[in-house]
């Protein structure tokens, strides 16, 4: 029976138009293996290759890294009868592969013998000469060691075949699973499904510009960027959602800091980089998604990368956000949304996409590389390589909009977030984890305020560069001055000389309770309490050791390592502000005192009569 199943010559006809083809071909598994990474190759994802059979040919197949649970969960194994549901004929290196993104195992048949003697599918015109054997030379252009044809008779190499006879031939035709530094002829056809703005830098090294592209095939994902002169060349010719073929550029091993994709690898467009537009834009490669659950989204550690799905209840304003280093305005909007687990979250995005934002409430948004932020409670913002599609025809979407349809419309939602209760006009007490939790709230044109009582476990970098800057001696200036001379320092506001500066403090400290650790930043005031003298006299004792050659500094070090260990009450103000073109969170000193024991106690005492819990009992006399 297993044999009148399996679809005979299928495999020969998946590569040749001409040949009757099967659309969903049922073949045997006749083996299985792991592929081996190469050396230097260890940050590669597992892979699987397999053989399939149709009983007249093999050919070698990997199974697409997203597939891997079908080998993995052991449901495939070494004769299953299987049909083949999406899969992608490549020619690498002049060998014939399938990509299977998607197949399913035909359980009725169990495990079977070999059937049949097929033959290795041929790429040349001549007669066989590859071993009827199976071996592990015969993948990714490890050619077998073949007989020298007769000079007389001239080898040729059959033409890469298109199913689509209006898209161009294009040799070395690779998946962009299979790409990697060790290769350089290659040609991927992947779809753009993001393209990012130019971006500019200026330091004292280099100045340039550069922009970033997302490419998709049906075996994975991969970055490219182009740097000054390829930004130049190719920013212009790629579009969203449409189908490129692209070679001859440099792989690398991705840079996590500014790739959230999967793929070890990414790509650097050259001068003689190659992009041509193909001409059938049939059968793209469609984004996958890997969706969290809204409601899933409290198991989900900060600062991770996830896809979600939802249905759009409510869309903010577009605000501005000023970026404190660089003065440049960041436009965001924020987006509330909501899913069949009855639970909400808010979604930040930013730039041009909230600027053109235009989507009506009700509608199902799918967005890819979304970060989750907060502690507690959680909220998502769109990172500037992810993406959104509204409405997407896939099954998640279609099933979410039925629910939505019929019940979700008068729905009760729980939301992950904790309600905001600081404010310009509050000064409530919070621990730490509370002030985490509401850090997706803060504004960029308003600030916060509120009170906590913490111990001081780190101060930042200590030296008096950065612990102290000389500032005018002027009353109320403030301003840093620079050295002209010894012992001259000008003042830009002021527009006069000084002796002497008067050193202040900018101090950075770390702050703990017994729910988590944030970082505070204080200026001169604070920073006396906290080092406990004046900044001038620290600086005195940073000259004094210079001056005497005291390498170690013991006195400046020491006064930086007492202020550890203390504990405080702060009044802190906090804001969201722009670093590095990211919303980052800035909490800073207004003032803070020590601990008065006797009030401290007396508040504990209220605290555990609430629990029926007899105070008295618990002070010694």
């Amino acid at each position: 029976m297993a044999e009148q199943a399996i679809n005979q010559g299928s495999i020969r006809s998946i590569f040749e138009p001409e040949s009757p083809f099967t659309d969903r071909p049922v073949v045997q598994c006749v083996q299985i293996k792991t592929m081996e990474p190469k050396a230097g190759d260890a940050l590669r994802v597992q892979r699987f290759r397999v053989v399939l059979s149709d009983i007249r040919n093999y050919i070698q197949t990997m199974i697409a890294t997203d597939s891997n649970d079908i080998v993995t969960s052991g449901k495939l194994k070494k004769g299953s009868i299987v049909r083949l549901l999406k899969f992608g004929p490549q020619v690498v290196k002049d060998k014939k592969i399938l990509i299977i993104m998607k197949m399913e195992v035909l359980d009725e048949y169990g495990e079977l013998e070999k059937i049949g003697c097929p033959e290795p599918l041929d790429l040349k015109d001549e007669v066989k000469q590859q071993p009827a054997s199976i071996s592990g030379d015969q993948f990714y252009g490890n050619k077998p060691v073949q007989q020298q044809a007769p000079p007389q008779q001239q080898q040729r190499t059959v033409p890469v075949h298109q199913r689509n006879p209006g898209t161009p031939a294009h040799p070395h035709l690779y998946p962009i699973e299979a790409l990697s530094p060790y290769g350089n002829k290659w040609t991927i056809r992947a779809r753009c499904t993001h393209k990012g703005e130019i971006k500019t830098w200026n330091n004292a090294k280099s100045s340039g510009k550069l922009f970033s592209v997302n490419l998709l095939d049906d075996t994975g994902e991969i970055r490219a960027t182009g740097f000054t002169d390829a930004c130049d060349k190719f920013y212009d010719l790629f579009e969203e959602g449409t189908v490129y073929y692209i070679s001859s550029c440099e792989v690398k091993i991705a840079n996590k800091k500014f790739s959230t994709l999967t793929n070890d690898y990414e790509l650097t467009f050259k001068n003689d980089s190659e992009v041509e537009k193909a001409e059938d834009q049939d059968n793209k490669p469609q984004v996958r998604y890997n969706f969290t659950k809204i409601g899933d989204l409290g198991s989900i550690e900060k600062d991770t990368t996830i896809d979600t799905l939802g249905v759009l209840k409510n869309a903010g304003e577009v605000n501005t956000i000023q970026s404190k280093s660089t003065n440049k305005d960041f436009n965001k909007r924020e987006l509330l949304l909501a899913d069949d687990t009855q639970t909400s979250v808010r979604l930040t995005i930013w730039g041009n996409q909230a600027e053109t934002f235009d989507v009506p409430e009700g509608a199902i948004i799918a967005f890819k590389g979304v970060k989750v932020s907060d502690f507690g409670g959680k909220s998502l913002s769109l990172l500037s390589s992810g993406s959104m599609t509204v409405d997407p025809d896939i099954d998640e979407a279609h099933k979410l909009r039925g629910w939505f349809d019929a019940v979700g419309q008068n729905a009760q939602f729980n939301t992950h977030a904790s309600t905001f209760t600081g404010g310009s006009g509050q000064d409530a007490t919070k621990t730490i984890a509370q002030i985490i939790e509401e850090e997706a709230y803060l504004q960029s044109d308003s600030a916060s305020y509120f009170n906590i009582k913490a111990s001081i476990t780190y101060v930042k970098n200590t030296s008096t560069s950065t612990l102290a800057y000389p500032a005018c001696s002027t009353p109320k200036c403030n301003k840093k001055v620079t050295e002209n001379e010894p012992n001259l320092w000008w003042c830009e506001k002021c527009q006069m000389n000084s002796p002497k500066p008067q050193w202040r403090y900018i101090l950075s400290i770390m702050v703990a309770d017994h729910t988590g650790s944030i970082w505070l930043s204080s200026f001169d005031e604070p920073g006396q309490m906290i080092i406990g003298m004046p900044a001038n006299d620290l600086i005195a004792m940073q000259d004094q050791a210079n001056e005497d050659d005291n390498k170690n500094n013991t006195g400046f070090h020491e006064a930086v390592n007492n202020a550890t260990c203390k504990m405080f009450n702060f009044k802190v103000r906090a804001k969201m502000e722009m670093y590095q073109d990211q919303p980052k969170p800035r909490y800073q000193i207004q003032s803070l005192h020590s601990l008065n024991f006797a009030q401290e106690a007396n508040k504990l005492a209220q605290i555990l009569k609430q629990y029926d819990v007899n105070s008295d009992s618990l002070f010694v006399n």
